[in-house]
Order: structure tokens, then C-alpha cells, then sequence
């Protein structure tokens, strides 16, 4: 798939659709209670989306039968919403939430705690978010792509955490997933790891980040990611795109 160069009022389009992406995570977020099942979380963010006039991006999206994916504690990604899998005080829950709007879509993702959690469990959270940061930082009009994925890399390694290496961010716009892929790690001599970021390129950076190691395995449902020695993984992810005058966060919900 060729990378699109989006013009000014599909930019505007693309902030309108992250930002009901963004309020919809902001909203489940916010409603996380020791108790709660999945299924409601994935509720409050279909019934947000929906009541935004946009259409929940996951929701059948090769077959997913949730609107959001929700992850606990050891999930790294793609958590079916399930009514028998009920939160608890202490965990820590990924929210990942798309929404389609007039042609394009939003995605975004925060892991969020379930009351008190342990202080390795927020230490992970404050470092997956900061990494995200690091990696927006470098997406600048001129920059190649793998100085963002460096950065990434770099913080997250420095400190001791495993990088998920099997999923990554990639581009966004009229199709929820496009060109260029965004890994959370230097691949060397990977076809997109010397593209220059320019104008007009909307990308995702998705930081996956394990308490400990890399690995990670798939469940038997087909979707859940978990990680492969039982130890805590977090996400965090915006959509933004490159401007002349640095990057513009698409997903953010103000």
C-alpha cells in the first residue's frame, strides 16, 4: 500500500475523527471501576462513537467482534470485551478505540489503572507514555522514519523494559491501518526505515512495552496478545500527522 499525502481539509477531517476517537477513550478511562466488566467498557465507547454520528473503526474489523479492545494486566493487545471478565482494584487496563468520521479515522489507545496499582505497574505506565512522547518528538517533517522509532527503542531499553516487536504503529487515514509501518524499535534494513517524513503523512506510534522481555504470544480466540512469561504490558497511541511547523496530535481530546 502506497503512503497518501492527506491535503488540509482531509487534516481537518482526521482531527475531527481522532478527536471523538480520543473523548470515547477519555470517557472509558474516566469510568473504570473494581467490578465492571470489559463488555461495559466497550459499551461506554460504542455508544460515545456512535452518538458522534462516526462508527467504531474496530467493530468487525476482520471479524473483531468488539468496539474497543480492552487488555488486562498481562494482555498486550487485541483484548476481546467479554461480560465474564470482571476488573479488580489493582489491575491495569488497554483501551484501544477507533472511530471512522466523514471518510477517515482516529485511533488511540492509554492504559489506565483500576484504582491503587502496584508501583511496578505505574512505573510501566509513566515509561510507556513518556516513550510515546520521545517518539512524537522526532516526527518532523525531513526526519526518516527510523529516528522515531529510535527513540522509542532507546527509552524504553534504557530502563529494562521489553519492546513488543511483532506489532507495531503504522500509517493512518482513509483506511484504519496504512503505509508506512511504525515499529517501536530500529529495524535495520527494513523497507521503511530510511523514509523522510513529510507534510501531509499521518502516522500512529503505538508504544507496547513489557515489564519484562519481548515475547509474546497469541491466545486461542485468534485476538488476545499476551505476554509470553505472565508480566505486566501497557500501550499508549496517537494518531498525528506531520506538519511544516512540527507534529500535530490528531487524537488528542480537548
Amino acid at each position: 500500500m502506497s503512503i497518501t499525502i492527506k491535503s488540509k481539509t482531509d487534516l481537518i477531517k482526521m482531527r475531527e475523527a481522532g478527536r471523538v476517537a480520543a473523548r470515547a477513550l477519555q470517557l472509558a478511562g474516566q469510568s473504570l471501576e473494581p467490578g465492571m466488566t470489559t463488555l461495559d467498557v466497550d459499551k461506554i465507547v460504542h455508544d460515545y462513537i456512535v452518538g458522534q454520528g462516526a462508527y467504531p473503526s474496530f467493530l468487525n474489523y476482520g471479524g473483531f467482534p468488539g468496539s474497543a479492545c480492552v487488555s488486562v494486566n498481562d494482555e498486550v493487545i487485541h483484548g476481546i470485551p467479554s461480560r465474564h471478565r470482571r476488573l479488580k482494584t489493582g489491575d491495569i487496563v488497554s483501551i484501544d478505540v477507533g472511530a471512522k468520521l466523514n471518510g477517515f479515522h482516529g485511533d488511540t489507545c492509554a492504559t489506565f489503572p483500576v484504582g491503587r496499582i502496584s508501583t511496578e505497574a505505574q512505573a510501566l505506565l509513566d515509561v510507556t507514555k513518556a516513550a510515546l512522547f520521545e517518539g512524537i518528538a522526532k516526527a518532523v517533517a525531513g526526519t526518516r522514519l527510523e529516528e522515531v522509532c529510535r527513540a522509542v527503542e532507546q527509552y524504553c531499553a534504557s530502563r529494562g523494559y521489553g519492546i513488543v516487536r511483532e506489532y507495531c504503529g503504522h500509517g493512518i487515514g482513509r483506511d484504519l491501518h496504512e503505509s508506512p509501518e511504525v515499529p517501536n524499535y530500529v529495524q535495520p534494513g527494513a523497507r521503511d526505515m530510511h523514509l523522510r517524513l513529510q507534510p501531509g503523512m499521518c502516522i500512529c506510534i503505538e508504544p507496547m512495552i513489557n515489564a519484562k522481555g519481548d515475547a509474546v504470544r497469541r491466545c486461542r480466540d485468534g485476538w488476545t496478545v499476551r505476554t509470553r512469561n505472565g508480566s505486566l504490558s501497557a500501550h499508549f497511541e496517537h494518531a498525528i500527522a506531520i506538519t511544516p511547523d512540527g507534529p500535530v496530535i490528531l487524537t488528542d481530546p480537548s
